[in-house]
């Protein structure tokens, strides 16, 4: 009896887990905008319409990532900051 009920609160709690990512502000992928100047061509990545990282890829030389710095400006990165799932763990 006790395994029935354990399994069934796992149940209950599996298939609440989409109601309660709905009830905030939904996980979406990244929005890319692509720019060309100056011989770099920026990719801009937004997630839920906030900037939150540029990848910079110069003409020459290697690509470099400008992330947000607490306050104000851009502190430049070697690699991407960014953390987006890509996986799905759970579909009904």
């Amino acid at each position: 009896m006790y395994y029935l009920r354990l399994l069934l609160c796992c149940l209950i709690l599996v298939a609440s887990l989409p109601a309660l990512a709905d009830e905030g502000r939904p996980i979406s992928e990244p929005q890319i905008t692509i720019r060309h100047e100056d011989k770099k061509t920026y990719y801009e990545y937004r997630v839920n319409g906030v900037l939150r990282e540029i990848k910079v890829v110069p003409a020459v030389g290697p690509a470099y990532y400008l992330v947000p710095a607490d306050g104000e400006g851009w502190i430049r990165e070697d690699r991407s900051t960014l953390l987006i799932p890509k996986w799905v763990i759970f579909k009904w």
